[in-house]
């Protein structure tokens, strides 16, 4: 990202204003801010669902705008918050990215998400039906097959936007763990709102009213960062509570 601002259409005001870092292949890097604070547009210039307004983007070294819109997303697995699934079988949807991948590929997937257990519990397995927009699974199901789905892909680019939301907090921590075995190579975006999903980061980027007010690791930040800090401690409290 190149000192990039954007501005959705009819806004005074920039989702994103003069943001700059860069994600590197085999490294995380996280964004966290408050709900408005820019996070879901910043995600959402790369693979283009909006144009920059100032600025630039480049990957590999060459612009979105540069790019044939296809082969720009074919390098992306993009993993909404509200999983985009279609009608047809589990295996159908999971193969979207990647039309000829096998059945071991897609139980490898399944299993690196955390997916397997159910759809193994349910009789034709990869082969039972969808109803339109996954309405027969909860949240969670969803996420997970969302993340398989991308796994199946094996993308140059993963980009996590808030797509951990509906997992409780061990099953979060087990599916970023077995993450790792597949996005190597790649680079890995996480937008998230909950700190203990983005702690190991090798760079978490703060966001606040679409400018970028922090960055470093979890340690840095909750030394260096007053904003970070507040999201952090309200939410490991939270978290004690509900435990005791």
């Amino acid at each position: 990202f190149r000192d990039v601002s954007f501005y959705f259409p009819g806004a005074k005001e920039p989702a994103v204003s003069h943001v700059s870092f860069e994600a590197k292949p085999g490294e995380t890097t996280a964004i966290i801010g408050s709900t408005g604070s820019g996070k879901t547009a910043l995600v959402g210039l790369i693979p283009r669902f909006y144009d920059v307004t100032l600025g630039r983007i480049l990957v590999d070294g060459v612009d979105v705008r540069d790019y044939n819109l296809k082969a720009l997303r074919q390098k992306i697995g993009f993993i909404p918050q509200k999983a985009l699934l279609f009608t047809g079988t589990i295996g159908e949807n999971l193969k979207y990215g990647k039309r000829d991948a096998s059945l071991a590929e897609l139980h490898s997937a399944a299993d690196i998400a955390q997916a397997k257990e159910f759809i193994e519990s349910r009789a034709e397995k990869f082969d039972s039906h969808l109803a339109e927009g996954g309405s027969n699974l909860s949240g969670g199901q969803k996420q997970r097959l969302s993340i398989a789905r991308a796994v199946v892909k094996k993308p140059d680019i993963y980009i996590f936007d808030d797509s951990f939301s509906a997992l409780d907090y061990k099953t979060d921590s087990l599916l970023r763990q077995r993450l790792k075995e597949v996005t190597g190579n790649s680079t890995v975006l996480i937008v998230a709102q909950r700190v203990g999903t983005i702690m190991n980061a090798d760079q978490i980027i703060v966001l606040d009213e679409g400018e970028i007010v922090g960055r470093g690791s979890h340690d840095e930040l909750m030394k260096s960062n007053a904003i970070y800090r507040e999201i952090a401690n309200s939410q490991l409290n939270q978290q004690s509570l509900t435990q005791e």
